[in-house]
């Protein structure tokens, strides 16, 4: 990161690049993760073998398959990936001016940052769990989207505004476990590599890549029940939600599936997370890099 405060509309455009400059990518990764997640929901007990998964996905769906919902995450991308990094530097820079920013510091600021990102975003987010998963499911049970606009138009009209909001609480949850084990740890790898040697590139790649290592195993759980509770229909008999709250939605799973249930799709997710974090920490580095040496 820089050592001088960056102005805030560097720091957010910056941050909005680099992520979506990762998930152009990563996108495709992210799509088997929804589906393989989901298809244990679907299929309670069944055990489920990434790459064998992905070739079925393919066979099924073709290979621009898994770009289905592409729009909706560099939407998400533009709205959370900006907001997340970008207040987490704003709020840092801000506190630096008053005390010295340690490691608890760099942790309120980064969870902080990351529960407001996913508020921002929760519609972008809905969308794109919808978009991913949608081919996936019978005809007769499919919304057959036309594109993002079409999505959150129709769940606007059909379910109403709320309903962009109904996994929020999953989502926010762990957005502030991935501000925390993320962000915040991004910096705490960097400067650990840093004494060991590792410098420039090398160092962002391999701090980026430790720190979405660590949020990809204390976030799957809350990756899983905010994708179940987004994807939801009401039972047709009762009318009511199988999923009403993180928790409970962690609980019911872990209770009826069993806890090692919360992890299917633990390897695309974790390619997915390493990935889009190395990506995008990289992109960062490197675009702040320029602003400074052009200011």
């Amino acid at each position: 990161m820089a050592s001088k405060p960056l102005p805030g509309w560097v720091a957010f455009s910056t941050s909005g690049v680099g992520g979506i400059f990762g998930w152009i990518f990563i996108h495709p990764v992210n799509t088997l993760a929804i589906r393989m997640n989901l298809a244990s929901m679907q299929n309670p007990g069944a055990k489920l073998n990434f790459f064998s998964f992905a070739a079925q996905t393919v066979k099924s769906t073709g290979i621009m398959g898994l770009y289905d919902g592409l729009g909706a995450g560099i939407w998400r991308q533009i709205f959370y990936a900006s907001s997340r990094y970008g207040l987490f530097q704003v709020f840092r820079d801000t506190l630096a001016k008053h005390r010295e920013v340690d490691f608890v510091s760099r942790l309120s600021c980064a969870t902080a940052a990351g529960g407001l990102a996913a508020l921002i975003s929760c519609p972008c987010e809905v969308s794109l769990v919808r978009l991913s998963n949608d081919a996936t499911l019978e005809p007769s049970l499919r919304r057959n989207y036309k594109g993002v606009v079409d999505c959150a138009q129709r769940i606007a009209r059909e379910e109403g505004v709320t309903a962009f909001w109904r996994g929020s609480m999953p989502f926010v949850t762990r957005a502030c476990l991935v501000g925390a084990t993320q962000v915040a740890t991004y910096d705490q790898f960097k400067s650990i590599y840093g004494k060991l040697g590792i410098k420039g590139s090398g160092n962002v790649v391999a701090s980026s890549f430790t720190a979405g290592l660590v949020y990809s195993i204390i976030t799957m759980p809350f990756e899983s029940a905010k994708n179940r509770m987004a994807s939801q229909k009401p039972d047709p008999e009762t009318g009511k939600l199988p999923y009403r709250g993180t928790l409970q939605t962690i609980q019911t799973v872990a209770g009826k599936e069993g806890a090692a249930a919360l992890y299917n799709g633990f390897f695309p997710y974790f390619l997915r997370c390493g990935g889009h974090t190395v990506l995008m920490f990289f992109a960062v580095e490197e675009l702040q890099k320029m602003y400074q040496k052009a200011a």
